[in-house]
């Protein structure tokens, strides 16, 4: 069976829940579903952020997921994939991203599911721009999430 992949930029919500059950909907050879969900947080270091705005490449954002939702397939023996990024301006607790990935056993869910939202990090074409008392401003890579995502270059 292949492996069915949803991928999806909105501006709207997501239900968790929702988005599970229709991932395994009628599926028996689904074992384990590991699921990541990113919310928006209320501070940034020691800076307080009373909201974000996430703007994306519209075409090149999708492809870009995709050619690591594929990758995530060829490493791991995984049976589905949902990867939803939301676009827009968020306020503090505001759901942002969900990834789930569904295999028989779980070790390759939790393994493709890191592996995804690593390069979600550092590779697709999002831009944040975060606000706070102090003023508005993209934010800025960060070394600890260019680490992460080197952990999975083959050698």
């Amino acid at each position: 069976m292949t492996c069915p992949v949803t991928i999806r930029i909105q501006e709207d919500d997501f239900d968790i829940a929702r988005e599970i059950a229709v991932l395994t909907k009628s599926r028996t050879d689904i074992g384990a579903v590991v699921s990541f969900s990113g919310i928006c947080r209320a501070d940034e270091d020691s800076s307080k952020i009373s909201a974000l705005t996430l703007e994306h490449y519209p075409g090149m954002a999708e492809e870009e997921i995709q050619r690591h939702v594929d990758e995530a397939i060829s490493r791991w023996p995984l049976n589905g994939v949902t990867v939803i990024h939301r676009v827009g301006r968020f306020m503090p607790g505001q759901n942002i991203v969900l990834v789930l990935t569904a295999s028989q056993h779980r070790r390759a869910a939790f393994e493709a599911a890191e592996f995804l939202m690593d390069y979600l990090k550092t590779s697709a074409p999002f831009w944040k721009k975060e606000e706070s008392a102090t003023g508005t401003g993209w934010v800025e890579a960060h070394a600890r999430d260019d680490e992460a995502a080197a952990r999975w270059t083959k050698s």
